[in-house]
């Protein structure tokens, strides 16, 4: 049996609970894959705890999005992963890219949700085949603009904004959206600096582009289609609150790895 070509990118899909949306996001993410030519991707769905009623579903959609590829011949390949505990989508995301090719130019992960639409995971897939050239990391971005559609409720906008306001007083980072669930790094910048992260849930997002931004990476917000499914696992006002405190919190340990001996300063 031929070998498999080595991915161009490795995109991890945390999840948890996601037994209901997980396989329509797969299944189009799989016929995206054979509507034409695509670069080799390796899809690795990560379940992070859930109970079996959910990850029953996920890992079948996960197997017959795989073999359907498979019976085409196409070069992708779709896997999932089970963890024995919850332990946040952060954890998930770090555990997936340790399992993931190590042959793979880029690194990524796209939220289990269906919020972003398989064509635009993709696009951008597509974008980082053709070089990005000068680009360490490609972050999808809910800006809405000419040509693109973001629907959302406005009390998620409004504490969506607040947020990328506190993120920029903090890390400056000049980003619109740091948070958006789709986000493709290039491996060799991003491998030595995974035993560095320390953020287990929604705040890996900005210790990643954080760490990237201070080690002179150059990041690059590309908007896309958004659309919110419902059924958020956050708890509004109380999520907010500690994700507030975790900013601080993140701030406050970067800036003393910097003054650490050794440490970069930026």
């Amino acid at each position: 049996m031929a070998r498999l070509p080595g991915p161009l990118a490795t995109l991890v899909v945390p999840v948890y609970r996601e037994g209901t949306r997980l396989p329509a996001l797969v299944d189009a993410l799989a016929a995206e894959a054979l509507r034409g030519p695509a670069p080799p991707l390796e899809l690795l769905v990560v379940d992070d705890g859930s109970p079996p009623g959910h990850v029953a579903p996920e890992r079948a959609s996960v197997e017959d999005a795989a073999a359907r590829l498979a019976s085409a011949g196409a070069p992708h390949r779709f896997r999932f992963l089970a963890l024995g505990a919850n332990g946040g989508k952060g954890a998930a995301v770090r555990r997936g890219w340790s399992e993931a090719d190590p042959r793979a130019a880029w690194l990524g992960f796209v939220d289990g949700d269906g919020a972003v639409p398989a064509g635009e995971a993709w696009r951008l897939v597509r974008m980082a085949a053709e070089g990005a050239a000068g680009v360490d990391a490609l972050a999808a971005t809910r800006m809405l603009m000419a040509g693109h559609t973001v629907q959302r409720s406005a009390r998620r906008h409004v504490q969506g904004r607040v947020f990328a306001t506190l993120v920029e007083e903090l890390f400056h980072l000049g980003f619109y959206d740091t948070q958006c669930g789709l986000k493709l790094f290039r491996a060799g910048r991003l491998r030595p600096l995974l035993g560095s992260l320390r953020e287990e849930r929604w705040l890996l997002d900005v210790e990643l582009l954080s760490r990237l931004h201070r080690a002179g990476a150059v990041l690059r917000e590309v908007p896309i289609d958004w659309i919110d499914p419902g059924g958020s696992k956050m708890t509004p006002g109380l999520d907010a609150l500690r994700m507030g405190a975790g900013l601080f919190r993140l701030r406050r340990r970067l800036d003393a790895e910097a003054r650490a001996p050794g440490g970069r300063r930026r």
